[in-house]
């Protein structure tokens, strides 16, 4: 019988974009009219701090996939959402980004205790 993943929550502030239909998409773009459009959005979409802190958290969630592979399921939720202020009452957060691994709960950019958790939970030894 298979393990079952370990499911790692992120809650955190994420940049926003809105796009059209894919066929509409499909047009805009052919047509140029777009072009930078939705990098736009994404670049304006956070203040500064805020941004950084989705980088890290961006670079880190790409790190647990490649290291852990299909060990990990990563659900990344923006706390601006329903799905985020859910999360967050739930699990009594405070501050973000915010990882919720089980029971346990991390907050900020310094990965390393959410890291040994996980580690801990997928029983990996530390080299």
């Amino acid at each position: 019988m298979e393990d079952k993943p370990l499911l790692i929550e992120v809650v955190t502030y994420a940049p926003t974009t809105f796009y059209h239909c894919t066929h509409c998409e499909v047009v805009w773009k052919e047509t140029g009219f777009s072009q930078g459009v939705h990098e736009e959005q994404i670049a304006s979409a956070l203040p500064p701090d805020v941004m950084q802190d989705y980088r890290a958290v961006s670079d880190w969630v790409n790190q647990l996939c490649q290291e852990y592979s299909d060990r990990v399921v990563v659900k990344v939720i923006d706390a601006a959402s329903i799905e985020g202020f859910w999360k967050t009452l739930r699990h009594g957060l405070r501050h973000y980004p915010a990882i919720v691994v089980g029971l346990a709960r991390f907050n900020g950019t310094d990965f390393s205790a959410a890291g040994a958790e996980i580690a801990h939970r997928l029983g990996v030894v530390a080299a």
